[in-house]
């Protein structure tokens, strides 16, 4: 990519954020730091003044050598899954498995993990699909926008990656998307990730820092104990991640109870209000029947509409800046809307995400 286009995509990332609200953990605007525009020079400090204590596996030479540690700010990266880090240590399983069973089970004319790879590399969604055809080939599938003509809207949705110590990945959104891709065909597969800062010239004790205070890191575990952030996963892929039942009740209420956003880790924030506010009764959920499902989701997303729009739910952000719906299932009936999509049975011609996590549970014993 030219020197050109990759301004070009800065300034169309920049509008696409500012566009859509992004927030810092104050709830504010963030404002693009001068620490994002790191010199691509020789680092200014040494190996030992980037790792303390021995804590990184890189060496100053493999930090020089990165293709990444000259990254801008909105610049659009081609990263291998394998190789980006966490910054959190769960995710919600029965997302993972709804996108799956929606690969694997899908009654989609083209294969909605080519419509999800697509997206999250900024080019809309798949249009032609060659038989055979895997998402670690992009040259057996097509995309809606060719790479190179991305506009504000195809680049909003894509996933996004902090620069850290000794240029390494650190994912601030997509933990679900990328694990599905590890899960589906190994982590070989290649997506694009919107840079949000660089950080790769600061110290780890400062870039963790840096991280916290932009909300760039969830280090709470499913009970909501503080952990470590030595100890978050660094890689994705299932077997790296603690199952957060709450966050797969939170997905399933998009659009339901609230509206998913721009905040990081929003669903997160909603999951440790039900946990801990104990705001719905979860004791008949089971998770594997849809209609006790259904009526958990009911409940819960009941729960989130009923809040006034000023109350905090969690790291300073009130119910109206973590899209709180003013109606539940925005006003429309249990017959209508997001709710009626999400309740369609497998056996339905368009099932809803529910019963894909359910029948690729059933089918794999999970």
């Amino acid at each position: 990519m030219s020197l050109t286009s990759r301004r070009a995509l800065t300034t169309l990332a920049a509008f696409a954020l500012v566009g859509a609200g992004t927030l810092g953990a104050t709830g504010t605007a963030l404002a693009e730091p001068d620490i994002n525009s790191p010199s691509c020079g020789p680092s200014a400090g040494s190996a030992s003044d980037l790792f303390p204590n021995g804590s990184s596996s890189g060496s100053a030479a493999g930090f020089s050598d990165s293709p990444f540690r000259c990254s801008e700010v909105g610049d659009l990266i081609d990263v291998r899954i394998g190789d980006v880090r966490a910054t959190q240590p769960s995710l919600g399983y029965d997302e993972v498995y709804y996108k799956l069973g929606r690969y694997t089970l899908g009654k989609d004319e083209i294969n909605k993990k080519f419509d999800d790879w697509c997206e999250a590399n900024g080019q809309v969604k798949a249009v032609t699909v060659t038989p055979g055809a895997k998402i670690a080939d992009p040259g057996s599938f097509t995309c809606e926008l060719p790479v190179g003509q991305e506009t504000a809207e195809s680049v909003a949705p894509m996933k996004t990656v902090v620069i850290g110590p000794a240029a390494k990945l650190y994912l601030t959104d997509g933990h679900h998307t990328l694990t599905s891709f590890y899960e589906t065909e190994g982590p070989d597969v290649h997506v694009r990730l919107r840079v949000l800062a660089n950080l790769s010239t600061f110290t780890v004790n400062n870039f963790w820092a840096e991280m916290k205070k932009n909300g760039w890191v969830w280090n709470h575990d499913v009970d909501g104990k503080e952990v470590p952030v030595t100890s978050l996963p660094a890689g994705v892929g299932l077997a790296n991640f603690a199952d957060d039942r709450y966050r797969s009740l939170m997905y399933f209420a998009r659009d339901i109870g609230f509206t998913p956003g721009t905040i990081p880790f929003q669903e997160f924030y909603w999951g440790a209000w039900l946990r801990d506010a104990k705001a719905a009764d979860l004791s008949g959920w089971n998770t594997r029947e849809l209609a006790s499902y259904l009526d958990t989701v009911k409940r819960v997303t009941k729960a989130q509409t009923a809040l006034p729009a000023d109350t905090v739910v969690g790291g300073g952000f009130t119910a109206a800046q973590l899209g709180a719906l003013a109606q539940w299932n925005d006003g429309k009936t249990e017959d209508k809307g997001e709710f009626a999509k999400l309740s369609k049975p497998y056996s339905d011609g368009k099932p809803g995400k529910i019963a894909y996590a359910l029948e690729y549970k059933a089918a794999h014993g999970k």
